[in-house]
């Protein structure tokens, strides 16, 4: 069993033990839970933003402990002002130590869209993303069968949620795209061998239709790479671990963020494809 099917198994049972511990009927009395989604789709290609999902993330199987002291309050507020286009926040405790908690606190103090960032296989999952104050909820292609990925996406659109789907292969994107997704992100990192590789960003980039916002995630470390991400085709990059193995998240995002903007003023023009 492959770490992902083992965060598969735990998850089901975690789910089962959530249903009966708080009701669907309670979570839909959240103050969140009628108010409107904040587009990510639409924040990720403002020219004002970095195009960067600034992710919040304690912990990880790979890595273990990554920043277990960190405030979510201060990093977030300080990915914001740094120039982040959105955030993504783990909420999974087993294996990421995130909590839901995590992720209103961050919507407590940021406009701006959120992701919640988990291993979701159920519609409960997705009503429990709404009450907590999320926008957008990752699918991951490599945890569901095409056909259940496509009902859980139509369910989070019917809930004024967006849908980023995550594949690492081009048979995952092939199979599992559909029209409920609003975004499409290429996981650099394998969750089956955690082993890291650009080269599926750069394989995969124009395979992806272009009515989707397309995002690298993981292993990216540099701003340069960043710029060679967005000239090849990218549209925004989810970077969590690079920021959060800072004893201050807040300002290695802002340090890397404004080398990212200097990138960009003195080549900018490359960029037009």
């Amino acid at each position: 069993m492959n770490i992902l099917d083992k965060i598969i198994a735990y998850k089901k049972v975690e789910v089962a033990e959530r249903k009966s511990l708080i009701p669907i009927k309670l979570l839909e009395k959240s103050t969140y839970f009628n108010t409107q989604a904040v587009s990510m789709k639409k924040y990720i290609q403002r020219a004002d933003k970095t195009g960067i999902i600034a992710e919040f993330k304690r912990k990880s199987p790979s890595k273990g402990n990554i920043n277990v002291t960190s405030s979510v309050e201060t990093v977030t507020i300080g990915y914001m002002q740094a120039g982040a286009s959105a955030l993504s926040i783990l909420t999974d405790s087993e294996f990421f130590g995130g909590r839901n908690e995590d992720l209103t606190l961050a919507r407590n103090f940021n406009f701006c869209p959120i992701l919640r960032k988990d291993f979701i296989i159920d519609e409960y999952q997705i009503i429990e993303a709404k009450s907590i104050g999320a926008d957008c909820i990752l699918l991951i292609a490599a945890a569901l069968e095409p056909k259940r990925l496509k009902e859980l996406a139509a369910f989070a659109k019917n809930m004024g949620l967006e849908v980023l789907m995550e594949v690492h292969d081009g048979l995952e994107l092939e199979n599992s795209l559909n029209e409920y997704l609003d975004l499409v992100g290429v996981n650099n990192r394998s969750l089956k061998t955690f082993k890291v590789s650009l080269d599926t960003s750069y394989s995969l980039v124009d395979k992806i239709p272009t009515e989707f916002v397309k995002i690298s995630e993981s292993g990216i470390s540099e701003p340069e790479t960043l710029f060679e991400l967005k000239k090849a085709g990218f549209d925004g990059f989810l970077i969590g671990e690079n920021f959060m193995k800072s004893s201050r998240p807040h300002q290695a995002a802002l340090n890397f963020m404004n080398a990212y903007r200097r990138i960009l003023k003195e080549k900018g023009t490359i960029l037009v494809k």
